[in-house]
């Protein structure tokens, strides 16, 4: 089980809570803080809208270095 914690912040104008919970999970998925799973129930989204967001926002779905890629495609 994930431990979580609760904070409040002062959004600026024009930016819906929403809004703020997918650009939060977009950067935590992207850091690799979230997996895509936790990352698309943190913003309200099924896996698969989650990755087409992704896609609009240039963030790869899958992150390999050069040799995992290699060692993937080796096996």
């Amino acid at each position: 089980m994930v431990e979580t914690s609760e904070f409040k912040i002062s959004l600026p104008l024009g930016v819906t809570q929403e809004e703020a919970k997918l650009f939060l999970a977009v950067k935590l998925f992207e850091l690799g803080k979230l997996s895509l799973g936790k990352a698309a129930e943190m913003a309200g989204y099924s896996k698969k809208a989650f990755m087409e967001v992704l896609g609009k926002h240039k963030v790869p779905i899958f992150n390999y270095s050069d040799d995992e890629l290699r060692a993937e495609i080796q096996n």
